[in-house]
């Protein structure tokens, strides 16, 4: 029993069966990623070579499992730029997410907690504020941001002077790719004395994270946003000892550990701390080369969002006059990408996120959001660009015919 996972074994180069002419490509990677072959690999060890019950160390077999959820420990953490000790896994960000505002409003000494959050904030964010608001828990405070999603200094200087106990802030926007500047946000806050929830779902695997350095209270991340397995995700907190403080809550985050999905989580972070630094160049290029071909085929074509400050692959964009969903119901069979976020898929009316960025109308109307992966190749974007822009033209063939 002296293996514990074979991630030692040169990997196979690997890409899943996507977009290889014959298939969609796949370009919705903010809803979420493939697995990695390397990652699978890991996952499948877990289920039949490593497939003891963590808790069960009386024996070899729950020594072994158990072992893996250390190594995946030290693998998110390294990632994270936080301690081993810091990583509390959840079955994904949204239960991270309550977990830590259940924390933070359990150790409060004063209620409701005053809790400020971005107005761009992930749904799943605004949601477990508002629950505990309608409890009367946290007493919330929004931070508004300009029409590139970037915060607004006024509006944090004028939460944090009004009193906040907790800010919650995304490291990076899950629908235009905006990054916010962690390092410098989170000193003003921790000078304030209030604490950090970091929404890390989208960035990490994608941008360098220094949780500890930064003076982060809670940092949230999930697998199946970094090429890792779905149903699994982290709180990484130094704050005291959840285990203790929130022994109801964490015990059924923690029951029996889903052992496949933390050593897949786990080798998916160890590999996102190996390749990011030449991944993330690269899906830049692609990024850039799909903007380049629609603004150039598509007339009046808008980029919204950050242009120098956003996710590598992230291109949020607006066709004025179309609908987007008329426009992503064209690319059903070709290509995979999206008019939002994933949780509000399917759902009728404008994105809160281009509410509160003031985007004009026909903006938020014809708005589409594109996520370029590490597996996707230069074929693959002129091809995207190929249908996409049919795709477009389609739509205004239709609607000019409706009007005549």
């Amino acid at each position: 029993m002296d293996e514990i996972r074979p991630v030692d074994v040169e990997p196979k180069q690997s890409r899943p069966p996507v977009g290889d002419g014959s298939q969609p490509i796949y370009l919705d990677h903010h809803a979420t990623t493939p697995v990695d072959p390397r990652v699978a690999d890991v996952v499948l060890y877990a289920m039949t070579g490593a497939f003891g019950n963590a808790n069960s160390i009386d024996h070899a077999f729950g020594e072994t499992a158990d072992a893996l959820i250390a190594t995946a420990s030290e693998a998110v953490a390294d990632l994270a730029g936080s301690a081993p000790g810091d990583v509390y896994f959840t079955s994904g960000s949204t239960e991270a997410i309550r977990l830590a505002l259940a924390h933070a409003i359990s150790r409060s000494r004063r209620s409701p907690l005053r809790v400020a959050l971005t107005s761009v904030e992930h749904k799943a964010v605004i949601d477990a504020v508002s629950i505990a608001a309608r409890t009367g828990q946290v007493k919330p405070r929004w931070i508004e941001v300009d029409t590139q999603g970037c915060i607004l200094a006024d509006s944090l200087r004028t939460a944090l002077h009004a009193g906040v106990d907790l800010v919650c802030l995304m490291a990076a926007n899950n629908e235009v790719g905006t990054i916010y500047p962690l390092p410098e946000v989170a000193l003003r806050i921790r000078e304030s004395g209030a604490a950090i929830m970091v929404d890390a779902t989208q960035a990490a695997g994608r941008v360098p994270l220094h949780a500890r350095d930064w003076g982060i209270d809670y940092l949230v991340v999930s697998a199946h946003k970094l090429y890792g397995p779905k149903g699994v995700g982290a709180l990484i907190s130094p704050v005291g000892n959840l285990r203790t403080q929130l022994p109801d809550l964490i015990w059924a985050s923690e029951g029996t550990p889903n052992v496949p999905g933390i050593a897949g989580f786990g080798e998916a972070c160890r590999l996102r701390c190996v390749e990011m630094a030449v991944d993330e160049p690269r899906i830049r290029a692609l990024r850039d080369r799909l903007q380049s071909k629609l603004t150039a085929l598509i007339p009046n074509l808008a980029v919204n969002g950050h242009l120098s400050c956003r996710l590598s692959g992230n291109l949020h964009v607006s066709v004025p006059g179309v609908p987007n969903d008329a426009v992503v119901a064209r690319l059903r069979k070709s290509v995979a990408i999206s008019t939002g976020s994933a949780c509000a898929s399917g759902a009728h009316g404008p994105s809160h996120v281009l509410q509160a960025m003031a985007l004009p109308e026909e903006l938020q109307e014809g708005a589409l959001r594109v996520g370029v992966g590490k597996f996707n190749t230069e074929a693959e974007i002129d091809r995207a660009a190929e249908e996409i822009t049919a795709a477009v033209a389609s739509v205004k063939a239709s609607l000019q015919g409706a009007e005549r």
